[in-house]
This record gives structure tokens, sequence and C-alpha cells, in this order.
């Protein structure tokens, strides 16, 4: 359903101090909605503070020139962000998912909302305003700017497209509409650069991150007569390769170009005994196609029917043959 955000403004009026949070392990949805809404809110004449579980991960600062996304126990405390009157959630309506943040937004006094595109979804206590049809949070808040009367600027529009650009995967996704590229044309018009977004996110890898990257295809393996791939890292793959934790972002879409692949695995092992697994899936010759959202489900995690992910805390072996069983059974 198409959020009402006439509602909406309705809704947040009466507050002035507002804080914005997102899920830990920030992507550019999560990092472009958040800085998007908070020049929105801004227009508004609201006072905004943007703060996260965790930090941006350094190949995406770009998107913060001025530094302005925190995160709690890093760069603020609970209690400095006690005066706020209204929190808004941005791309998650899981409580795992926002990680420390979790413990303020189920103490805080202030209103909550929720503003997201996720199926998957806990009771935080807030108000929801949810639109599971579109392609990107991003996608919302650009609609939001238009239906509340802000001007687009090169600040909110950047991170914008940025969202909008990477939930559909550069508009190659099944999620890509024409609206999509409406509003990405509009991004466009306020300011927003596409090559330079486009080499900020791609052409930035480190070397370790190509080494990475090289491991974790060598060890890829196909099943299901090519239907299913799938491959995992190790903690010690980082520091062998000089690698970040954050380098194995989009390491799975890599997978996807093998021909004949419908489902792509991926499992990586975190530090503290937790391995984070991603789901990617596309439709099969017969026209079906899995859901990882659902199959994510099973583990407590959540998603999109085309990608999702999930967190198991055990050791890697052991969790990567639990998921791959139920993968395997999910396929048929």
């Amino acid at each position: 359903m198409p959020i009402d955000w006439s509602q909406f403004a309705k809704q947040i009026a009466p507050y002035q101090k507002f804080i914005l949070t997102s899920h830990i392990r920030p992507d550019a949805d999560a990092l472009g909605s958040e800085l998007g809404m908070a020049g929105v809110l801004r227009a508004l004449g609201k006072h905004v503070r943007i703060v996260n579980g965790q930090s941006t991960p350094p190949n995406l600062k770009f998107l913060d020139p001025a530094g302005e996304i925190k995160a709690i126990g890093v760069d603020v405390t609970a209690e400095q962000l006690a005066d706020a009157d209204a929190l808004i959630v941005l791309d998650t309506s899981a409580w795992a998912q926002l990680g420390p943040m979790s413990d303020v937004i189920r103490t805080t006094k202030a209103k909550k909302f929720v503003v997201d595109h996720h199926l998957s979804e806990d009771d935080l206590g807030a108000e929801s305003f949810k639109d599971t049809s579109s392609e990107a949070t991003g996608r919302l808040i650009t609609d939001a700017a238009a239906a509340l009367g802000v001007k687009l600027t090169p600040e909110i529009a950047t991170p914008l497209f940025a969202a909008l650009a990477t939930d559909t995967g550069w508009y190659r996704f099944l999620s890509t509409t024409g609206g999509t590229y409406r509003a990405a044309a509009a991004l466009v018009e306020a300011g927003a650069v596409p090559g330079q977004i486009y080499k900020q996110l791609y052409e930035q890898d480190t070397l370790g991150r190509i080494h990475l990257i090289g491991r974790v295809l060598e060890r890829a393996e196909a099943e299901k007569n090519g239907k299913l791939i799938h491959t995992y890292v190790q903690l010690p793959d980082f520091s062998a390769c000089g690698a970040q934790p954050t380098d194995t972002e989009d390491v799975i879409n890599m997978t996807l170009q093998v021909a004949g692949t419908e489902v792509a695995v991926i499992a990586v092992e975190q530090a503290g005994g937790a391995v984070k697994f991603s789901f990617r899936s596309r439709p099969a010759a017969n026209g079906g196609q899995l859901d990882c959202r659902l199959l994510a489900e099973q583990f407590g995690g959540g998603g999109h029917k085309a990608a999702a992910g999930a967190t198991l805390r055990e050791p890697l072996m052991a969790a990567r043959s639990k998921v791959l069983e139920a993968v395997r059974a999910a396929m048929g």
C-alpha cells in the first residue's frame, strides 16, 4: 500500500527533536534514507541527529561528508539521546537488526515511527509507515520529499540516489519500474551525479578486498544441476587477505553471474561466534522463484523475496550445513 505522507506529516508535526536510526551493517539504502530523511525534516524546521548501532562502513563514508552519522557507544551515549521527542527507524522493522540501538528504542520516551519497505517486521511499538512494494526505502524518502513540498538539494539527492540505485542493483532487479526511473531522474535533476556515485561505490576497492573476493569465489560450489551456488568466508580470511568485514559486500551477487544459477548463499563468519548468511534468488526457467525472505525467517532473519539475510550463533560449518539443508529443501 502506498504511504499516506499527509498522515505522516500530521503525526510528526508536534515533535521537534528527532533521532534517526537504521539497521546494523548499514548499507547505502539505510544510510541514504537516513541522510535524505534528515534533510527533509530539517527543511520542515526540525532538529535531527542520526545514530546507528554500528559505525558507517569505510566504503560508504562518502555519503556522509560532514560525518553526522554517529554510532551509539562510540560517538554518543544513550543518555545524550534522552532529550529527543521523536525517533524514526528507517529501512528495518526488526529488533535483531537494530543492534545496540534496540535498548535505546525500547526505553525511549520519544514517539516512535518506522519508515520501511521490508515485509519482515516486529512490533517496535511505533507508528508504521511501510510500503512493501517499494524498491527501496530511499524511494520512499524521495516520495516523501515531493509529497511534503521539500525541495531536493544535492545533499539530499546524492545519498537518496545511492540508496535507490544499490537496492535495485543499478536498476536491473525486477523491483525496478518506470516510477523508479522517474524518481532517479528527479534526484539527478536535483544534483545527484550517477557517475561519481558509481565510482565511489564500486571503483574504490583495496587490494585486500580483491584478494578476499578471489578466495571466496574459489570456494564456490554448485549443486542442483547448477541451480544452487554457495560459498563462505572464515574469520581468518580477513587478516590473511588484508581485508575488512565490509569487503564481503556484493560478493554474493558475483556468484549469481554463473549461468543457470537460481539461488545463491554466502556464509560470513563474524567476530564473537556468529555467522551471517545472505540469500539471493532470481526467477527460474519455469517462472518460479525461491522466496529468500521465508527462508531467512526460518533462522530469525528477514528481507525480501529476492534478497534476505539471517544470523546464526553457532560454529561456521555447523551453521552452514543447517542452512544449506534448509535451502535444498526449499528448492525441492
